[in-house]
């Protein structure tokens, strides 16, 4: 259907009440011309059956036949002939009291019965309603006008004149005419003016447009400049508020999505957007790699072949309208002639899900592909493992360096004490033998420097073995091991030195709790070293609890809590330094060796202890891999 702008609908309008006024006066003055053409009719009628009435009287007066004076009279022929040249006039006669016809306009009626017509002073009388149907609708139609004739107080006859309505039609158009024409001319008049006050009025509106037309063409700063006399001033100025905030904002949503593209295009990850009907808006170099060219404004349908990892997610995203994964998928190496190259990093195995993204009301307004390269997170999570092995390995060194250099120095002092004892001169010792005092002296002095060197060189020995043992890599024997079972049997271990220092051994863990993925033996003396050290902080007796619990979706928490002395703020850093101890008879290795089953099982530990209250080791292990 064809719809009006504002422009027609104020033309339309505006003529149309033009139309309507005109439509209005021209039917009253349509109805008051028919009453005047009426009332000229009747008019004109009475005063030609006057002449009539007057002749016809002198005639009779005469004496003699009326009839045929009336009938003879070259006069009254006169005025009866001469009556068909009125206007709408058909025909004048004079009648007897029978209605026969005495005399007529036409001549040749004498003497034949004429009949009765309506009246025209009648139609007079009615509405302009039924006159307009008189002179329009009745076709052919005439009303007479009727004056009767007495002599002596008896009826002699009557004076009948028929008005033609056809007549009076064409009398009356040729008046209307004028009117018509008037009524015409205002109409375009009318349309003239209309069409030039709605260009003035709807100036501001077409302002103002124009300048929303160039908002959507995305220009900035678009101002209009219309008068401030009018409501439509006010509106400018609303519309100049609305185009600088908008453009303010643009200029910041600009900057911001500049910010999140230059993000978005360095990340290692795979981004990807598409609109809610699969067509892709944006995607990273990392994406692009796995894309045909030319791939923005496509389907995911007609970027990835069937099966495609990708187009998998994308569509189940787009059916259900809920995120998916993330879920771990292999992707296929696209072919030279679509890469470009003989082959493409986005090939591989990947971690791949999809995030719906929706609006205020919760409608989706877009999808979000990632993909994430588990050989990059492979690569990167070995060069932590390796970069903290280093950092374990250079405290390591650190305490070997100092623990080998203590027995050194000693080695050093007793080996030039042995060499002054052994370089005495033979005279001097001759002298000594004379004097009978021996050489037993100097040589238990020489063996006794002699032990303590033998004895360092054996905690030297130690100190080297206890460092091979630490730092030589080890084959872990991976299986899965329940921690119930292992608990149980640390427990076995520490329960008779629990028993006589008074500690009490709580056990927390579920018959359920998902088992760990390790090596026995290295978790058992792990797990032994830490309970070992609680049960031997609490020398006044105390609470040692070992507990097991599930956390996140793959690990394993365990937990060895004391309520011993405690360790000092200060020393608590250095607690996992190889050959650090506080104790006097101590090694300084058992927790060194925890330290480093766990880096060794890809696991997490932590420790917390407040001096006089207790100490609190948590342990991070992964779960083992549940049988399909």
């Amino acid at each position: 259907m064809w719809a009006l702008g504002i422009k027609g609908k104020q033309v339309a309008g505006v003529t149309s009440i033009v139309g309507l006024a005109v439509v209005v006066l021209s039917g009253l003055n349509l109805t008051s011309l028919a009453r005047i053409r009426v009332e000229e009719s009747v008019a004109r009628a009475e005063l030609l059956a006057s002449t009539i009435f007057h002749r016809a009287r002198e005639v009779v007066a005469l004496g003699g036949d009326g009839y045929a004076a009336l009938r003879a009279d070259a006069g009254l022929r006169s005025i009866l002939e001469s009556s068909v040249y009125s206007s709408n006039v058909t025909y004048a006669a004079l009648v007897n009291a029978e209605g026969i016809i005495i005399a007529h306009s036409d001549a040749a009626k004498a003497g034949q019965t004429l009949a009765h017509l309506p009246t025209l002073t009648t139609l007079l009388e009615q509405g302009a309603i039924a006159q307009l149907r008189a002179i329009y609708r009745e076709e052919g139609r005439t009303f007479e006008i009727e004056r009767p004739i007495l002599m002596d107080g008896a009826r002699f006859g009557s004076i009948r004149i028929g008005v033609s309505m056809p007549l009076t039609r064409r009398g009356l158009t040729e008046a209307l005419r004028p009117a018509l024409l008037t009524a015409l001319a205002a109409l375009v008049g009318a349309t003239l003016v209309a069409m030039l006050l709605a260009q003035v009025l709807l100036r501001p509106i077409h302002v103002i447009r124009s300048g929303l037309t160039r908002l959507g063409r995305g220009e900035f700063g678009v101002a209009v400049n219309l008068p401030q006399q009018d409501e439509f001033g006010d509106l400018g100025g609303f519309f100049n508020t609305v185009s600088a905030q908008l453009s303010a904002d643009r200029s910041e949503l600009a900057g911001q999505k500049a910010k999140l593209e230059s993000v978005v295009e360095h990340l290692e990850d795979a981004v990807a957007m598409f609109t809610p009907d699969g067509e892709l808006l944006f995607a990273n170099p990392a994406m692009r790699e796995a894309l045909p060219p030319e791939s923005t404004a496509r389907t995911v349908d007609e970027l990835l072949p069937p099966g495609h990892p990708y187009r998998n997610l994308v569509e189940e995203t787009l059916r259900s309208g809920h995120s998916c994964g993330p879920l771990s998928a292999t992707v296929p190496r696209r072919e030279a002639a679509e890469s470009g190259s003989a082959g493409s990093s986005a090939a591989g195995e990947r971690l791949v899900l999809t995030n719906v993204i929706t609006d205020r009301d919760g409608r989706p307004v877009g999808i979000m592909l990632v993909a994430r390269n588990l050989e990059y997170l492979g690569e990167v999570q070995s060069t932590l493992n390796y970069s903290r092995k280093l950092a374990a390995l250079g405290r390591l060194s650190a305490g070997v360096a100092h623990e080998i250099k203590n027995p050194l120095n000693a080695t050093m002092i007793h080996l030039e004490l042995l060499k002054q004892r052994l370089s005495v001169p033979v005279v001097a010792q001759a002298d000594s033998d004379a004097a009978g005092r021996g050489a037993g002296p100097d040589v238990a002095a020489a063996l006794g420097h002699a032990a303590i060197i033998a004895g360092e060189m054996r905690r030297l020995d130690q100190v080297v073995q206890g460092f091979l043992k630490f730092a030589r890599p080890e084959d872990l024997k991976l299986q899965a091991v329940s921690l119930g079972t292992l608990v149980g049997q640390v427990v076995a271990v520490v329960a008779e030195q629990a028993r006589e220092q008074q500690v009490d051994i709580q056990i927390e863990c579920p018959r359920d709790l998902p088992a760990l993925r390790g090596d026995p033996g290295m978790l058992q003396q792990a797990f032994l070293n830490l309970a070992l050290n609680a049960v031997q902080a609490m020398p006044e007796g105390g609470r040692l609890r070992i507990a097991g619990a599930a956390v996140a979706d793959s690990l394993v928490e365990i937990v060895f809590e004391d309520t011993g002395v405690g360790i000092t703020p200060e020393h608590l850093d250095k607690i996992f330094d190889l050959y650090f101890t506080t104790k006097g008879a101590g090694s300084g290795i058992g927790l060194s060796v925890v330290y480093r089953t766990v880096q060794l099982h890809d696991g997490e530990i932590e420790v917390r202890s407040t001096l006089g209250h207790g100490t609190l080791f948590r342990l991070l292990l992964p779960r083992a891999q549940a049988p399909h």
